[in-house]
């Protein structure tokens, strides 16, 4: 009698119909897990067809990841199967002064990139202690070692998960349960477009590609290593960041977001 193969281990992966999320679903598929992929938008259809070419089972989902509701459409799509890695990738930002800024799309930054990721995190990591393995993977930015003037509240959020994933890879040592945080910079995607932020020299500076950034932070997760900040310009700007005055780093970043400081 021949056996079984073994099942796949099982990625889910948010944000995942276009830029990193899309790269980092596209290197779990390519390195053997199933997926279950999600995205607040309907091209999330149109990515899973490339990841089917590598991944032996794909299932989207559909939903606002913004709210616990959403997330939970995600958790049922999941079902019973064990989740061998959780990539919580999804996230927003916008560009532009705070007081001018429409709250509806601010409070949209704030429960996409902090509140529904933690309640996915939270739902997620607490069946993978109970086993005694998993891997999650958070996407941060070195965006959160800075002041983000004209990005205040993008900005405030990622300094949030920067610390949350070590406080809780910290609360999860010898659970067999690894964190890791992906801190990239600027990156070759649409974000800066969906932000309102192509007229800023964020957005014509040179970027990352996203493909190498999601294998640096898969590779990270795969090792169980606490943080990876990707490329060395990267690198050298958060170690910067760390020792200069948060005063002096707010002004840095308002030169290079303010709105028209593209030229």
């Amino acid at each position: 009698m021949a056996s079984m193969n073994p099942p796949r281990p099982l990625a889910v992966v948010t944000g995942a119909s276009t830029g990193i999320g899309y790269e980092l679903a596209l290197v779990c598929a390519k390195n053997g897990f199933d997926l279950v992929v999600a995205a607040d938008e309907p091209q999330i259809e149109e990515a899973a067809e490339a990841f089917k070419a590598f991944a032996g089972r794909v299932i989207t989902v559909q939903a606002d990841l913004a709210t616990t509701e959403g997330n939970d459409k995600l958790i049922a799509a999941i079902g019973e199967r064990p989740v061998d890695a959780l990539l919580a990738n999804a996230g927003t930002g916008l560009g532009g002064p705070f007081l001018d800024q429409d709250f509806v799309r601010v409070r949209q930054i704030v429960d996409t990139n902090i509140t529904g990721t933690i309640y996915l995190i939270q739902r997620i990591g607490a069946q993978m202690r109970d086993r005694g393995e998993g891997r999650i993977l958070i996407t941060g930015s070195i965006a959160g070692f800075m002041p983000g003037s004209f990005q205040a509240v993008y900005n405030g959020s990622k300094a949030f998960l920067d610390s949350f994933s070590f406080a809780i890879r910290n609360e999860l040592k010898d659970t067999g349960v690894t964190v890791t945080c992906l801190m990239p910079g600027a990156t070759e995607t649409d974000f800066f477009e969906r932000a309102d932020m192509l007229d800023t020299q964020l957005a014509t500076q040179k970027k990352q590609d996203a493909a190498e950034v999601a294998e640096i932070g898969f590779k990270a997760m795969m090792k169980g290593l606490g943080d990876v900040v990707t490329g060395w310009q990267n690198k050298l700007q958060s170690a910067i960041a760390n020792v200069i005055p948060a005063g002096v780093t707010a002004q840095m970043h308002r030169r290079m977001a303010e709105p028209g400081s593209g030229g």
